[in-house]
């Protein structure tokens, strides 16, 4: 009776789980199917913000403004500035030249001055750029006694602490005196320091001759002193033609060392969002993209409430919640930025006098933008979990689940070692090399020296001894050794893994063979593709046994690989099903003879072939 009743629970545990495969296999596809469509239209979203049109124009204004020389110096311009003589004559020369396009070409004026220069005639200038300057006091640093007879003034880096409020110069302008900033731009971050908002600021004119004679003034009268440490160039330009606004700022870095170092940044950003019918429908995606965030997040809220903490044991629900959180961090900021356009841009637009800071919004859009990058990047990667069902993705993420442990062993392994170089060829080389500059340099510098970039003759230069030494052990021990340690544990598990499949260790189901399975149905159905009767499966098999005789093989031969394989299928079909789980499943007595007399087949199967290899051993002996 207890007999009969497992026998009982048995039969409807293959049914329910039969029944549960099922639902499991189609809630998959459809979700893959949703999740399709709402990568398309984020596709759709993301490829609509970012313009062909943003590359060109930065790099027509990098060119204008970049690699414009000084004329009757051909080397001067901006990029390779190092002196304050150099910095004047780039402000009085291609920079006025780049900025004031009142004529055209054949010195026809073109329109009404009192707007707005032009840049190659088709950007238009946004207000009048902006100088600002921040310095700092004298005394920051401390000279050492024995230098105090020689010099008696110290000017140190950077910092809030240290900066300079005072006035100084002729003192009666406002570029004289110190001014704060009633903008939102947030602080700017260079490579000596981070830079507050304030400064001592002036505005250029509308009229060239009034600006260069401006700066002729600022350069007579030092407005660049010892304690300068930037100087920022800021102005803003719209093309109508392409509807984008490109946003520049020029930097020159004047570090306590000496010298000049500049920077630049070329924001081309659309702030006019909907103007035309293509906007509109990016716009349709945006709220198609807020109705997917809220299905998705509903889903998920009610896994948590089902699962509770067994939830967050897989890896796949983690990404889940990461995804929908970058998500919600895209839908802040392009609110944000959506906000502060509408409250700002009419309030930049109506002064043409006064310098009208669009960098603050260019920030915001940018950051806006990497945002929406970041998300678009972790979306494609969640397509692993609708694929991994499929055996060349479990194969792979079966791999890297079993080796992770090896993984993280060699990682605290290679980065010792890693690091310990890194230090070595910053203390050695960072005082000459660039490469090795900062520690972080170094630890980049690395990485490239494992992809087969690196400079090798500035490192051998920098120590004829310690250079070739550090280079020849680092390849030796990073690349030969760690990087193959690397590999061969790869290499191992996936074996491993391999291994395991090939003997029937398989995944529940293989989610390509379903969809598979699912369109030779629907074709059969529509009549675009003949089912598959016995008799095709026959004509088959007699093809291949034909084949075997024309290959050489006896009849006993092919007629016990033919029952071989009919019992394997048969087995194949009733263990490897993909309906059977690792629940307890009574064996009768007729499956326990079957599997008896197939292990008997392979084992004659085994006999008969290790005796053909005695006969191949023997007759390889006799011709040795």
């Amino acid at each position: 009776m207890a007999e009969a009743s497992r026998w009982h629970r048995g039969g409807a545990s293959k049914h329910t789980l039969r029944y549960r495969k099922e639902v499991e296999i189609r809630t998959t596809l459809q979700e893959l199917l949703l999740y399709f469509i709402f990568l398309i239209n984020l596709c759709i979203l993301t490829f609509g913000m970012v313009n062909p049109h943003m590359y060109y124009l930065n790099k027509v204004m990098s060119s204008l403004f970049l690699d414009t020389s000084v004329p009757g110096e051909e080397r001067t311009n901006f990029k390779s500035i190092r002196s304050i003589t150099d910095f004047w004559k780039f402000m009085e020369g291609p920079f006025l030249e780049g900025l004031y396009w009142d004529s055209w070409y054949n010195n026809q004026k073109l329109y009404n001055l009192k707007n707005s220069s032009r840049i190659y005639y088709e950007n238009i200038l946004l207000g009048v750029p902006r100088i600002r300057q921040l310095k700092v006091r004298n005394n920051t640093c401390k000279v050492y006694s024995s230098f105090q007879s020689l010099m008696n003034e110290c000017y140190g880096k950077y910092t809030s602490a240290n900066e300079d409020l005072s006035d100084f110069g002729l003192k009666h302008d406002t570029e004289w005196k110190y001014s704060t900033s009633n903008t939102n731009s947030p602080w700017h971050w260079g490579f000596f320091g981070v830079y507050r908002k304030g400064g001592y600021i002036f505005t250029l004119s509308k009229s060239k001759s009034e600006t260069k004679n401006k700066f002729i003034d600022l350069r007579l009268n030092s407005w660049i002193t010892r304690g300068t440490r930037v100087i920022f160039i800021d102005f803003s330009l719209y093309n109508a033609n392409v509807n984008l606004f490109c946003i520049i700022r020029l930097v020159a870095e004047f570090p306590a060392t000496g010298g000049i170092l500049t920077s630049w940044q070329f924001y081309s950003v659309k702030l006019l969002r909907y103007v035309s019918y293509y906007d509109y429908f990016i716009a349709s995606c945006e709220i198609t993209f807020c109705i997917f965030l809220f299905v998705f997040t509903t889903q998920e809220v009610k896994k948590i409430k089902e699962f509770k903490s067994a939830y967050f044991k897989s890896i796949w629900n983690w990404l889940e919640l990461l995804l929908l959180l970058l998500c919600f961090v895209a839908v802040a900021f392009n609110t944000y930025c959506n906000i502060q356009i509408f409250l700002l841009l009419g309030h930049l637009l109506k002064s043409t006098e006064k310098y009208s800071d669009f960098y603050f919004l260019a920030y915001w859009h940018i950051y806006y933008n990497n945002i929406i990058a970041i998300t678009i990047f972790f979306a494609w990667i969640k397509i692993f979990k609708f694929i991994s069902f499929n055996k060349t993705m479990s194969q792979l993420s079966s791999t890297l689940s079993r080796c992770i442990k090896d993984i993280v062993g060699f990682a605290i392994m290679f980065f010792i070692i890693f690091f310990a170089y890194a230090q070595l060829g910053f203390l050695v080389f960072g005082s000459q090399v660039d490469d090795f500059s900062t520690f972080q340099n170094a630890i980049f510098a690395q990485f490239r020296i494992v992809l087969g970039d690196f400079n090798f003759a500035g490192i051998q230069q920098a120590n004829r001894i310690l250079g070739p030494i550090y280079f020849i052990t680092f390849i030796f021990f990073v690349f030969f050794v760690l990087l193959n340690m690397f590999l061969a544990i790869i290499n191992d598990t996936y074996s491993e893994v391999k291994a395991d499949y090939s003997i029937g260790r398989r995944p529940d189901f293989e989610l390509g063979e379903m969809i598979k399975k699912s369109y030779t149905n629907a074709l059969e159905k529509l009549k675009l593709k003949k089912a598959q009767t016995d008799e095709d499966k026959k004509t088959k098999r007699r093809d291949l046994a034909e084949q075997a005789r024309r290959e050489g093989f006896d009849e006993n031969e092919i007629q016990r690989a033919e029952k071989m394989k009919t019992w394997k299928e048969r087995l194949e079909k009733k263990y490897y099903s993909t309906e059977i789980q690792d629940d307890y499943q009574p064996v009768t007595q007729q499956e326990f003879g079957e599997l008896f007399l197939y292990a008997v087949e392979l084992e004659k199967e085994l006999h008969y072939i290790n005796s053909k290899l005695n006969r191949v051993m023997r007759k390889l002996s006799t011709l040795g």
